[in-house]
């Protein structure tokens, strides 16, 4: 028979030599809960990930299914959110349905209030706006003129292709929408649809979601929700406040400029700014190709100078990233490479993406080097932080 090792032993026999204080080598027979509590939650956590990851797919592969109309879906959603707080109120001294209708029905009465004030506006100005374009054409249509001559990196085709989307856009804007409206009635259904549908259920649907995801990311979740509403309120509330900023800082430059119409031309560069896939520089850029083609020099460099670098670029590299930024934690120049690059990459949608993507990736970073840093107890729990 061959000897025994005196150091393993037998569950009968641990705690007799825990007692008497001998080194404990147990057999392979004893039960060890840590090792079977982390296996036990790795084959958890696959189980919870593999249907997770599954919704993740089909999610991304209807997104990319229905981009043409996802920026809407994802307009309304965002405004949903930040609008939350308005649907309570009302909620309290009705029902949920009837709230939620009333401010839908609010929402859709002041984007159309802002689409009469505007076109009311550019049709009072007609005349300004057809002597800009007719000047345009007519330096484009001359044969002798040249940008390259003063160092401009475009050439006639490009000025043209500019000159036809801003005539379709401000002058000939009744063309323009009236050959669009299936598109524009269909887009404002399913933004106002999305918008009434998560303002009314968005709260339970988020429930249901935080209650089925799996333990490992539900934290994760949990902690990005404020910061994503967060945001999503910065950049609306930036949105507006940086384009009444413009209609202001616009109306000294427009002043020096000479033209007269300051108060049009202001709105103008404001109207523009507002419009994320616009931005104030179209109608610098605008009004900057008008002063070209009347060779009006000291023109072009005003406008180039204190209106596309000054009125419209600053705010856009340093108080738009400043500002949003701050709501989120993150420095400006990363948030400034969010806000451009998602609209340069996707458009209208990229107004609200391009900022949430960057401050959901770093939050997460955050939370995931935090994790890492807490202490862990034997039992493989994280401790709770020290006060």
């Amino acid at each position: 028979m061959p000897d025994r090792n005196p150091f393993v032993y037998t569950s009968g026999e641990i705690e007799n030599n825990w007692t008497a204080g001998r080194p404990v080598e147990p057999s392979p027979d004893i039960f060890i809960p840590h090792q079977h509590n982390i296996y036990t939650s790795m084959a958890r956590f696959t189980g919870d990930m593999y249907p997770f990851l599954l919704i993740v797919i089909i999610s991304l592969a209807a997104l990319i299914a229905f981009w043409s109309i996802m920026d809407m879906v994802l307009l309304g959603a965002s405004l949903a959110v930040v609008l939350i707080p308005v649907h309570h109120i009302l909620s309290k001294k009705t029902n949920q349905v009837m709230s939620a209708s009333l401010v839908t029905v609010g929402v859709f009465l002041v984007f159309a209030g802002f689409a009469f004030a505007t076109i009311s506006i550019l049709q009072a100005n007609t005349g300004t706006l057809a002597s800009v374009f007719t000047a345009i054409g007519a330096w484009l249509g001359n044969p002798a003129s040249n940008p390259t001559l003063f160092g401009l990196p475009l050439n006639k085709s490009h000025f043209a292709f500019l000159f036809s989307e801003g005539d379709a856009l401000f002058l000939n804007y009744w063309t323009t929408i009236l050959g669009n409206i299936p598109t524009i009635a269909f887009k404002m259904f399913i933004f106002l649809f999305s918008f009434f549908i998560l303002l009314l259920h968005g709260e339970e649907l988020n429930e249901r979601i935080m209650v089925r995801l799996p333990k490992s990311i539900k934290g994760y979740a949990e902690q990005l929700a404020p910061v994503t509403v967060d945001v999503l309120y910065a950049i609306y509330v930036v949105q507006i406040a940086i384009a009444v900023l413009t209609f202001f800082i616009s109306l000294p430059v427009f002043y020096l400029l000479g033209y007269g119409n300051i108060l049009f031309y202001s709105f103008l560069a404001a109207f523009c700014e507002l419009v994320p896939v616009l931005g104030s520089s179209v109608a610098f850029i605008l009004i900057g190709a008008y002063s070209f083609s009347i060779n009006d020099m000291s023109g072009v460099i005003i406008l180039f100078v204190l209106g596309y670098l000054v009125v419209s670029c600053l705010p856009e590299i340093f108080i738009r990233p400043e500002l949003v930024g701050r709501r989120a934690k993150i420095h400006p120049v990363i948030m400034f490479i969010g806000i451009i690059g998602g609209l340069l990459t996707m458009g209208l949608a990229g107004f609200v993406l391009g900022p949430l993507i960057i401050v959901i990736l770093m939050t997460s970073y955050r939370i995931w080097v935090n994790e890492r840093k807490m202490p862990v107890n034997l039992d493989g729990n994280k401790a709770d932080r020290c006060p």
